[in-house]
């Protein structure tokens, strides 16, 4: 999870926390695949938040100490917004782990739904284990340690996810480490009919529009919510696009939020923002 240093958040943490090597290979011999390097992974707290970072100021994702289940941020909490279009879904799966918000807040808030999470650092993996109370895998849970292109190219995921969850950042947050429209095209192949994608994108960055551009190649309808953390735009990307329907949204709404505190309301003008003629 990413958001821009000069929020909230960021400005209150400028703390950066805390193989054998083998025989030269035959001349012949096919080369390994290379393994990725990874920044560091460093943590913060201030005023009861619990940060990640990779090495940086940049704020990788939060937990609030005493709520640990609870997305603490905004741009976290609107991952969820496919929540007014789906209020049943089966499968939940979030490629980038974060400090496992996202994944957490699924897992609890739908006990009849699998969750998968996929993340590439082992590093991740550990500390949300030990520092960010991720529960450990069950019958409905799943965390794999795997790249994000190669779970939405496997056959076997096609068709199969009713809530994408994609937040995929490294430490130098430049935009989504994946971000081609091939990569988007996977991602809509492994929803089902009428499954639904969130992204988090940087509204102010270059590759907001890079980003936008794909997934509107891969994607029946793609809608944006306004920009928070100054500088995150959650978009929902639609595999078949829903009738818009927005009486039927606000009621929506109003059930998430009595059922879980989340702001769904704003999520609702958001998007009657966006439908709005410009």
């Amino acid at each position: 999870m990413l958001i821009k240093r000069k929020s909230i958040e960021a400005d209150a943490n400028r703390m950066e926390g805390p193989r054998k090597r083998t025989a030269v290979a035959k001349k012949d011999a096919p080369k390994p695949p290379r393994k990725p390097k990874f920044a560091p992974v460093t943590l913060s707290e201030q005023d009861g938040v619990r940060y990640l970072h990779f090495g940086t100021e940049w704020v990788q994702g939060a937990m609030r100490l005493r709520k640990p289940d609870w997305p603490e941020l905004e741009y976290a909490q609107q991952m969820m917004a496919w929540m007014l279009f789906n209020p049943a879904p089966q499968h939940i799966v979030q490629l980038g782990l974060g400090t496992a918000a996202l994944t957490k807040f699924s897992y609890r808030q739908f006990p009849e739904a699998r969750v998968t999470a996929i993340e590439l650092n082992p590093s991740v993996l550990a500390i949300c284990a030990s520092m960010f109370k991720l529960p450990p895998e069950d019958e409905r849970l799943s965390v794999v340690e795997m790249d994000a292109m190669d779970f939405v190219l496997d056959p076997l995921n096609h068709d199969s996810i009713d809530a994408l969850q994609v937040d995929l950042y490294d430490a130098t947050a430049r935009g989504p480490v994946l971000d081609t429209p091939e990569f988007y095209s996977a991602c809509a192949a492994c929803l089902k009919d009428d499954g639904i994608m969130t992204v988090n994108l940087f509204g102010d960055h270059p590759s907001y529009a890079k980003n936008l551009k794909a997934m509107m190649f891969a994607f029946d309808d793609v809608w944006c919510l306004p920009e928070v953390h100054e500088g995150n735009v959650i978009a929902i990307a639609f595999k078949q696009a829903p009738p818009v329907d927005f009486s039927a949204w606000y009621e929506r709404a109003a059930e998430i939020t009595a059922a879980t505190k989340l702001p769904a309301k704003s999520w609702v003008n958001g998007l009657k923002a966006w439908h709005s003629p410009q």
